[in-house]
């Protein structure tokens, strides 16, 4: 049990005895009480604001509930001393042997500090990238790829079981204009001069092979032949042809997904018409005429009846078509009744979009709410499009001109692991710049570089301490030589288990990142102290069991850099080149 659990559980007995002797009521709910740094390192080493929550309800003052649950802690072996901030707060103390004693914790668990089965039995489904099959991946897709990709293996490190899916959008009139645009590479295959590719289908190089592989398999029975005879066809193979691509420039940034979901399956298996019939045995879908729109109403407007889902039930601003005039299925009909599906395999549902389809999230949240009686857990997160910079020009990206920066001529510039990386430098939500200088400088500022620059670090000590005749410890070291300040590097390891659950449950894979640079930060300038006073430095000849303990504190930090890296899906550098 690592070092916030077990003070989590020790103030869980202590509620517990307040219950049993009559202080508290038994049915408090506990959920709001935290166990967290201080905001102020100055007030100690953990606090917590068990008072401030559970006073109210039970009834009491918050300062004298803190005292008698301070007076508890303060008994505790680990608790060097407890104050009572304030109305309430409870600040602890704790003493430099429970931190060396975490720190033979970490050692023990290895790669296994900061996992755990908080999320053991409960299935996520995590849906994420699902860009248009109508090309291959461009830098726009490239954060949420990231993201996402992220965001499952953090999942899976507190214990979910995690399904990663990418749903195919392969039944709009997206891949129509893609068998046409096919459909000209198959005659320029066979010889035909196409000239210019016309306004509207897509110009793109990437689908020369594609016709080229349609012209040596059909020959010229296509050529002059009207689209009904070979628009499904085309359709089939370009997308095929198309998810290969997308799939091989996925891999290239390490992102694998478990489920491709076709639309288009979707809808021949009659998954919509199951999903309404669900809805209107519930009265959730119901035959109406949509208001008109506000303000200067078109002159081709008509009210027309539609079945209309009751998304206002659930907090949406007005109930939604499911189908439209001509009977096909909205986006969202058919969006709504993906969802049901998702939701049949799965105990929580995260989609990742993009921020332009931020007005659309509020009736497909209504939507799960009500397709699953509002048992599953359902999360959007959008992410904001990334801003590609080269030599401080932005560069623009369009799929329909065929200009555009592939994801693949990214990764392979400047690496997997810096474009992993660099995506989860900011929250989702937050825009960003990727500026193709930046992201390989070796710099402070960089904290791809910043990061990894601390593990190689780690790793160089090894190296340095044989070259100084010193053998690294076969057991624990003496870590009574470790002072306040490396201390204080164990106290920022400390908090990787619970940095590592609260991003889980708050999907913010980007709070990793942001962990690693402040434990890289306290490290270099741990490190750097040496240069001015060589009694910091990490090996020292002249004393063989203070290098050592030094050395074990330095190989935690390693593991720990190393474990989050994983989780960003990053490998950790053991030297920079």
């Amino acid at each position: 049990m690592t070092l916030y659990a077990r003070f989590t559980a020790h103030l869980d007995q202590i509620l517990d005895a307040l219950i049993a002797e009559g202080t508290l009521p038994g049915d408090l709910n506990r959920r709001a009480v935290t166990v967290e740094p201080p905001r102020d390192a100055s007030h100690g080493d953990l606090a917590t604001n068990a008072a401030m929550v559970l006073a109210k309800p039970a009834g009491t003052n918050p300062r004298a509930l803190a005292e008698s649950i301070a007076s508890r802690l303060e008994a505790l072996p680990e608790v060097a001393s407890v104050s009572v901030a304030g109305p309430g707060f409870i600040n602890m103390t704790l003493t430099d042997a429970t931190w060396r004693e975490e720190l033979q914790a970490i050692h023990a668990a290895g790669d296994g500090y900061g996992r755990s089965d908080a999320g053991a039995g409960v299935t996520v489904n995590v849906e994420y990238v699902s860009a248009n099959p109508t090309g291959p991946m461009h830098m726009g897709h490239c954060r949420g790829a990231v993201v996402g990709d992220a965001l499952c293996s953090l999942l899976e490190h507190v214990g979910h079981d995690v399904v990663r899916e990418y749903y195919v959008n392969d039944a709009g009139g997206q891949v129509d204009v893609l068998a046409r645009s096919a459909h000209i590479r198959y005659r320029e295959a066979l010889g035909e001069d196409v000239g210019a590719i016309p306004e509207g289908l897509y110009p793109g190089d990437y689908l020369v092979p594609v016709g080229q592989a349609l012209a040596a398999e059909y020959g010229d029975r296509y050529a002059a032949a009207t689209d009904g005879e070979w628009l499904a066809l085309f359709r089939t193979r370009a997308v095929a042809a198309m998810l290969e691509l997308i799939r091989a420039d996925l891999a290239l940034l390490g992102i694998h997904h478990d489920v491709f979901a076709s639309e288009a399956e979707l809808q021949a298996a009659g998954k919509p018409e199951a999903a309404e019939a669900w809805l209107r045995e519930r009265d959730l879908v119901y035959d109406g005429v949509l208001e008109a729109p506000k303000g200067e109403t078109p002159e081709d407007w008509e009210p027309v009846e539609l079945p209309l889902f009751r998304s206002t039930r659930f907090g949406d601003d007005q109930d939604r078509p499911i189908r439209k005039s001509n009977g096909a299925w909205t986006y969202f009909g058919a969006d709504l009744a993906y969802h049901f599906q998702k939701a049949q395999g799965a105990d929580q549902l995260i989609d990742i979009w993009g921020a332009d389809h931020a007005g659309t999230v509020k009736r497909i949240v209504a939507a799960v709410q009500a397709l699953t009686e509002g048992r599953t857990r359902f999360d959007v997160k959008l992410v904001q499009m990334v801003r590609l910079l080269r030599a401080g020009e932005p560069v623009k990206m369009s799929k329909r001109s065929g200009n555009f920066v592939t994801l693949a001529d990214v990764v392979r510039e400047v690496g997997k692991d810096v474009v992993r990386f660099t995506m989860l430098t900011r929250k989702a939500d937050a825009q960003m710049d990727f500026d193709f200088a930046k992201v390989v400088e070796a710099s402070k500022d960089n904290p791809v570089f910043y990061v990894q620059y601390a593990h190689a670090r780690v790793h160089s000590l090894r190296r340095r301490a044989a070259e100084a005749g010193i053998e690294v410890a076969t057991g624990t070291p003496d870590l009574s030589r470790l002072d306040t300040v490396e201390l204080g590097l164990v106290k920022r390891m400390a908090q990787f288990p619970r940095m590592v659950e609260s991003a889980a449950h708050a999907r913010e894979p980007h709070r990793v990142a942001f962990y690693l640079y402040d434990l890289a930060a306290e490290f270099h300038a741990a490190w750097n102290a040496g240069n001015d006073d060589p009694s910091r430095r990490y090996v020292i000849a002249g004393d063989v069991t203070l290098t050592q303990s030094r050395l074990y504190l330095a190989d935690a930090i390693g593991q720990i850099i190393r474990s989050g890296l994983a989780i960003m899906g990053v490998e950790a550098v053991e030297e920079m080149k």
